[in-house]
């Protein structure tokens, strides 16, 4: 089995997975935020006082989501150490904004009165809170143990970092 391969094997479905569910969040809350704007009534769209924050919370999830695929993709092709440290930092910052807006989702859903399409943009945040999680999972998992991916503690050459040369003695000339 090769190097972090277990890792590998999961992490892409998971990037097409949260690429697909980070675009539909973005069109359903692009969409209603569009129209709340405009003051256009649609029956779909039906909200109380949360839904604007849902909605500009969601597309902040949406967009900072979308670049942790991309930069989760880019890992994924080189999967070295030296692109660990800056998409792991980006999935955690996706994945705390994507839980802000599971929370203003939850709150959403305690108040009640909601349209359909509101509905299904919840159940998107909800799902994507927990995959993204795994995602971020996946990404640490090379602090357990190194099958599952490079973690942060490798410092040779055969994974990305500078190697270490041995100097030798300069002898005195005469």
């Amino acid at each position: 089995m090769a190097f972090g391969s277990v890792g590998r094997n999961y992490m892409g479905p998971l990037l097409i997975v949260n690429s697909v569910m980070y675009l539909i969040v973005l069109g359903i809350a692009g969409w209603s935020l569009d129209k709340t704007i405009n003051g256009e009534y649609h029956p779909h769209l039906q909200g109380n006082p949360a839904t604007s924050y849902l909605l500009i919370y969601s597309l902040l999830a949406g967009v900072i989501g979308v670049c942790s695929v991309f930069a989760g993709i880019l890992h994924l092709r080189a999967w070295r150490n030296d692109s660990l440290a800056g998409v792991s930092s980006l999935a955690l910052i996706s994945w705390a904004i994507t839980a802000l807006a599971f929370g203003v989702a939850c709150k959403q859903i305690s108040i009640g009165y909601r349209g359909t399409r509101l509905r299904t943009l919840e159940a998107f945040i909800i799902i994507l809170t927990f995959t993204q999680l795994v995602y971020v999972g996946l990404l640490h998992a090379g602090f357990v143990n190194s099958r599952f991916g490079p973690g942060y503690r490798n410092n040779g050459m055969e994974y990305g970092g500078m190697a270490r040369e041995t100097q030798k003695a300069a002898s005195p000339t005469i």
